[in-house]
């Protein structure tokens, strides 16, 4: 089995890559990595090399090779699986975004509230600028991996998975997760003294706009939605969450300000000003010193396991190689919030709506849960699919499909269609560098 890790955002996830491949799955494969600087590819082959041979002690029989190099072609070469985690300059140009979208007079506004990562104008040209990535890498993969599938992180989700797929390869991706952070899961339960493992909870919607449906004691089957609908309605869940579930009837789940993103201009929200994209500065020197010590020490010293711990637990919760891994061997799991084509799903939905939910596998095969949600969530998340379809249509150099985007986009509500057209134009020319399917036929 073959492994290609492809983005810059690989190096933050290579500890749970690797752990989930030779500890969990003790699964013996081939890694293959895409890094372009010399310095990093050796960090980064040293300590994969260390990592698979403390893998090998533990488990004989385990063989696994780990190749770190600048060329994607080597990289891509009869893989079975590509582990997509890639942006484009993705800080840096947000900023250019904001800026963009800033009002030039000081009581002029102008449309900074559509400076977004995923949705409205922003997220839009964050599609778009995905797309020539993302489409370069299918190009290459057609000639290296034909038959490769796909696990994708590169945000935003649901539309870079819509792009693999429209590509012709299998493709399932993880967001950002909906088990963690102010209103994921995990502090959802808090307020109810309980723990995660405690409860069975019912999680679906689309990527970045998802819904805790349900919410049982694992134990007795005791209803515990309707508490937390209580404290909803109570704003005790926050101001968002509340007005979600006055207009949805489900409470939303993860980060709620991921759902405004997808939504008409919140007046008494303001998306952030320098939003996370990756590990910051101090993060990556930390993950680099530590790394260095597993790839000097070895990973079965104290020394170098102090500092596989800390990588560890530093690493993002999403663990995209148990993804791999469950579709490639066909195990019987079930894996929270999937990024997938619908395919009976959530039945309310096209079956060709890109959905997050849980993916259950039997034999290798998806077994569809059937999950109902609330009749007004139904409306909105066609619409926001629709949008996003023809965003992954528009990266790929359609400009009809752009234009019916801005047209539709439910995120856009309220605004001169036809003059955010024109913004959204300058925009495209202002990142022309790096956008160059939508300008080819201009010039």
């Amino acid at each position: 089995m073959k492994i290609a890790l492809i983005g810059q955002d690989i190096p933050t996830l290579l500890p749970t890559l690797l752990t989930d491949l030779l500890f969990v799955g003790r699964q013996s494969a081939q890694v293959a990595l895409e890094e372009k600087n010399a310095a990093m590819q050796a960090v980064l082959q040293r300590y994969g090399e260390k990592v698979m041979a403390d893998a090998a002690a533990r488990s004989p029989g385990l063989k696994a090779s780990m190749l770190v190099t600048g060329s994607r072609r080597e990289v891509l070469r009869d893989a079975d699986c590509v582990i997509y985690a890639g942006d484009c300059m993705a800080a840096s140009r947000y900023r250019m975004d904001r800026e963009a979208l800033s009002g030039v007079k000081e009581d002029d506004p102008g449309l900074i509230e559509q400076a977004r990562v995923n949705g409205g104008i922003g997220g839009l040209l964050h599609t778009l600028r995905q797309g020539e990535m993302v489409l370069d890498l299918c190009d290459a993969m057609r000639e290296e991996c034909p038959d490769a599938l796909v696990v994708n992180l590169g945000q935003p989700v649901g539309r870079t998975t819509l792009m693999f797929e429209q590509s012709g390869f299998r493709c399932y991706g993880l967001g950002r997760t909906p088990l963690r952070g102010a209103n994921g899961l995990d502090s959802l339960v808090k307020k109810l003294s309980c723990k995660e493992k405690d409860v069975q909870a019912t999680i679906a919607g689309l990527p970045g706009f998802s819904f805790l449906l349900a919410l049982r004691d694992a134990k007795n089957g005791d209803e515990l939605l309707p508490i937390l609908v209580d404290m909803a309605e109570e704003e005790q869940l926050g101001r968002l969450t509340k007005r979600w579930y006055d207009w949805y009837g489900a409470i939303a789940i993860g980060d709620v300000t991921d759902h405004a993103e997808w939504l008409p201009a919140q007046e008494d929200f303001i998306p952030e000003a320098e939003p996370e994209f990756g590990e910051g500065v101090e993060r990556r020197k930390e993950r680099i010193l530590w790394m260095n010590t597993v790839g000097e020490k070895g990973a079965k010293e104290q020394e170098g396991q102090m500092a596989q711990l800390l990588l560890l637990s530093k690493a993002p919760p999403i663990r995209p190689m148990q993804l791999a891994l469950a579709l490639l061997t066909g195990t019987d799991c079930d894996i929270p919030a999937v990024t997938r084509f619908n395919q009976g799903e959530l039945p309310q939905l096209a079956k060709s709506a890109m959905i997050e939910a849980e993916l259950s596998l039997r034999g290798g095969k998806a077994v569809p849960h059937g999950t109902l949600l609330p009749a007004p969530l139904v409306e909105i998340c066609g619409e926001i699919d629709e949008t996003n379809h023809l965003a992954a249509r528009a990266a790929a150099g359609d400009r009809t499909a752009l234009r019916e985007c801005i047209e539709i986009d439910p995120a856009l509500a309220g605004l001169d269609r036809l003059y955010v057209q024109d913004v959204v134009e300058k925009m495209i020319e202002l990142h022309s560098d790096v956008i160059s399917r939508l300008t080819e036929d201009e010039e």
